[in-house]
């Protein structure tokens, strides 16, 4: 393979490859004498545990000669993803262009551009050095980002830099070119001020003053445009620059020629249109601050996740508490929270006692309780007590940084919809460029006389009309402010098509343990008999439930320890196969189990009829206890419906969704539930691999699915579905196999996402139809289509106008989506 397209690693380098599928010592005995063999290679060291080798530089090598090398003796060097800025991208022709770029490197397996961002993911086996010098070839600066959260400071400060040289030319264009507009437009829609003109300056200095006025313009505040455009044009790859640099240069360069040496020119055509390029230059570059002013809100959800994380924390060091940076924490120290501080890493609290609010993480907004033992997250807000944590994730493993991972990795991501406009406006701009010549030759020949004059202003008219920067940012910036807003209502779109996908979900799976209820039982009901104190009956039931394991009975055992209820002494425990359990508390007998347990006893529980069709019909299972020979009490355990889960399933059912529960419970429980929460369609007594059989099932019964799941077993059937979300606090691998994440654990998250996708899509169509639709109806108007029946023309002045304004349309109508409210947002205190 040849080693021109990509940069060939020089000597005294090294670079270091990861290696998949080493089990052994002669496996990287093996991987090292292949890499050994290449040409350049100096020496080589494969490390088994770590997976990685490390290869050291004699000479020029080429990356995938390393890869293949690998490869051949069967081993696999797995895709990385890098992420590079862009600088100096206009429009969706650049995106077009880059991305071609980076897809032609060799070993890109995978390139995604984004205008909005300004950003490129490539995936693939590569070298950043390749990939830069790709960029590099087609005009554009490009340099590697690590995260959101360590480029984020510098990024903001290149904006900045950026917004204020933008405002800085656009300032200095306006200034210039205003003189030169009310001197030529003045004389024409002025009364008296064109005799005024030929007074006091005289035309003739009055030319020789706009020439000077326009060409400071073009050389100061417009030379970006030439710099970037004309290069793009020589190597047959023109862009938004493009079109402004020819069309300002034409009307500028006819402008000249008129001013300097009109005879050249034929008889009635000798005019200047200086006010023309001046003015176009200062109307793009005022589109260009308003779009830099724009899209630096669009990005705001990122800043305010960064902006989350401590600087500081006061970590305990040898006996003393130090301030040092978060960067420094390492596992495993021990942290001081003081009240009102944000929490610096993520840990377990190891002591102290306080409300923490989690909303920036979850969207709640009620405080959570933390004592020892519970989990605290880096970023949230302490509020009133003083804790000491124990760091268990620092640095990029935080959930924050994970969190701004995925925001970020949505928001480069593009949509199934992009690759319409993809296709588009590869070819948009050469058509640009041959409609204006269209235009051009049209009017000379046909148009009446001055036929140059009109030719030359409708062709610049055509160029600068159609400039495809709306299209290019219609998309992205929707997609960009659509994500952000999820991760402040506590969803996370993994992957960026789940924002397109949810809108056509037709029907919505739920498992129920976990994710409709609380996903551990608790005491639900306690009913005593007469004569029976509730605490003593509650007392001796836990006391001999405290010897099993049995879920139902650490729930006896917790609503015990949960009333502050000391457990008397139990002695002669006994399990009664299939019945229950019997023991001797405080020498009395106890005896808890079923109805035929208290029957086999000679008790009738007749008493409890009334409660017991009552549980049944809820789902539940009741035990009845006995004490010295009496019933004393019914009992019954169940894995309560988490409080949020009725008004959710209402909001589903309110954006016309189907809600299936798919569970593994018996199909008498799972129907008393689905009464209760007026679930449509029940598929019960399902094993974990039979739920991906049940996703498919409903598919080909109702539509497009969404399943929403959080445990282990819920991974397949996560990825089964057509669009898959994971309650946050569920499992890794439940999170890591869904494309949405609920970070609350709440269920309301689910039509809050659905309702979001379809919010982003409609704004997403709304951006496009108002890119496509005025370039095609603008330009045919810029070309002169209404001449002949009206009369009108379009002036280029009022072309750069129009197409500023497309721009910050669509910028503004994607930012609308900041303000989106979720459904029901009032019962969830969103």
């Amino acid at each position: 393979m040849s080693t021109s397209n990509t940069s060939d690693v020089r000597a005294t380098t090294s670079i270091s490859l990861p290696i998949e599928g080493m089990t052994c010592a002669s496996c990287v005995g093996r991987v090292e004498a292949a890499l050994a063999r290449i040409e350049g290679v100096d020496s080589v060291s494969v490390n088994l545990a770590t997976e990685r080798a490390d290869i050291r530089l004699a000479g020029p090598v080429d990356r995938l000669a390393l890869v293949q090398a690998v490869e051949k003796v069967g081993y696999d060097v797995p895709a990385n993803t890098v992420e590079l800025a862009i600088e100096g991208m206009t429009c969706a022709s650049c995106v077009d262009r880059v991305e071609r770029a980076l897809k032609a490197v060799p070993g890109v397996a995978e390139a995604t551009v984004n205008l909005a961002t300004e950003r490129a993911r490539v995936r693939g086996v590569i070298a950043v050095e390749d990939l830069l010098a790709a960029v590099g070839k087609v005009g554009y600066e490009a340099r590697a980002v690590d995260s959101a959260a360590q480029a984020s400071d510098e990024d903001m400060e290149k904006k900045d830099a950026e917004r204020a040289e933008l405002k800085r030319d656009l300032i200095l264009a306006t200034l210039l070119a205003l003189p030169v507009f009310v001197l030529e437009m003045g004389s024409h829609t002025i009364p008296g001020m064109h005799e005024w003109v030929m007074a006091t300056i005289g035309l003739q200095q009055s030319w020789y003053l706009q020439f000077a006025l326009t060409l400071l313009v073009l050389v100061i505040p417009g030379r970006r445009f030439y710099q970037k455009g004309f290069p793009a044009l020589i190597r047959l790859a023109p862009d938004m620059n493009s079109l402004v640099a020819v069309g300002t240069a034409a009307a500028f360069g006819y402008s000249l020629v008129a001013t300097f040496a009109p005879g050249l020119l034929p008889a009635g055509t000798v005019n200047v249109y200086y006010e023309a390029a001046a003015v176009i230059v200062a109307l793009i570059l005022l589109g260009r601050f308003l779009e830099a002013r724009a899209k630096g809100r669009t990005s705001e959800a990122i800043k305010r996740l960064v902006g989350l994380q401590a600087k500081v924390a006061h970590v305990v060091r040898e006996g003393r508490t130090v301030d040092i940076p978060i960067t420094e924490v390492v596992l495993g120290d021990l942290v001081e929270v003081r009240p009102g501080e944000r929490v610096p890493v993520d840990g377990e609290v190891t002591e102290g006692g306080s409300f923490v609010d989690e909303s920036m993480i979850t969207g709640e907004p009620i405080p959570v309780e933390k004592r020892a033992g519970s989990t605290l997250v880096g970023g949230t807000v302490n509020q009133n007590g003083a804790l000491t944590l124990r760091a268990t994730a620092v640095g990029g493993q935080t959930m924050l940084a994970q969190i701004i991972r995925l925001v970020e990795q949505a928001q480069g991501s593009k949509l199934p919809i992009q690759a319409v406009v993809d296709k588009v406006t590869l070819w948009f701009v050469p058509a640009v460029m041959l409609a204006a010549a269209l235009t051009f030759l049209v009017w000379l020949v046909f148009g009446p006389s001055p036929a140059l004059t009109f030719a030359l202003v409708n062709a610049v008219a055509v160029l600068i009309i159609a400039c495809p920067c709306a299209m290019g940012l219609a998309t992205p910036t929707s997609i960009m402010v659509g994500t952000g807003r999820g991760a402040e209502m506590g969803v996370l779109f993994r992957k960026g098509e789940a924002l397109q996908l949810l809108k056509d979900a037709q029907v919505v799976a739920v498992d129920k343990t976990g994710t409709l209820t609380e996903g551990r039982p608790v005491l639900t009901d306690l009913e005593i008999a007469e004569g029976f104190d509730r605490d003593e009956v509650l007392a001796k039931v836990a006391a001999v439930e405290a010897r099993s394991e049995h879920p139902i009975a650490r729930a006896i055992v917790e609503a015990a320890e949960q009333a502050a209820i000391e457990l008397p002494l139990m002695t002669d425990f006994e399990s009664v196969t299939g019945m229950g359990v019997r023991a001797n508390v405080d020498g009395v007998r106890v005896e808890v189990g079923a109805d035929r347990f208290m029957r086999e006893l000679g008790l009738d529980v007749g008493g409890f009829a009334g409660t017991a069709e009552r549980l049944g019909g809820e789902g539940k299972s009741p035990l009845y206890a006995a004490i010295e020979g009496r019933l004393a009490a019914i009992v019954a355990v169940a894995d309560p419906i988490k409080p949020s889960t009725p008004a959710a399933i209402a909001a589903l059912h309110q954006l016309g969704l189907k809600v299936a529960m798919i569970t593994g419970d018996n199909a008498h429980t799972a129907q008393a539930i689905a009464r209760q929460l007026g679930i449509d369609e029940v598929v019960a007594e399902v094993l974990p691999e039979g739920k991906v059989e049940a996703v498919r099932r409903l598919k080909a019964a109702h539509g497009q699915i969404a399943f929403v799941g959080d445990g282990i077993n819920d991974a397949p059937a996560l990825a089964a579905a057509d669009v898959g979300l994971a309650i946050g606090t569920g499992t890794d691998v439940a999170v890591e196999s869904a494309d949405v994440v609920l970070m609350s654990g709440n269920l309301q998250g689910v039509p809050n996402a659905i309702a979001l996708s379809k919010a982003t899509l409609g704004n997403i169509r709304q951006n496009l139809f108002w890119a496509f639709g005025y370039n095609t109806a603008l330009i045919p108007l810029a070309a002169g289509v209404l001449y002949p029946a009206y009369g009108l023309l379009l002036s280029p002045i009022f072309a750069a106008g129009a197409m500023a304004l497309s721009s910050v349309f669509v910028l503004g109508n994607a930012l609308r989506l900041r303000r989106f409210q979720p459904p029901l947002a009032a019962d969830t205190g969103h």
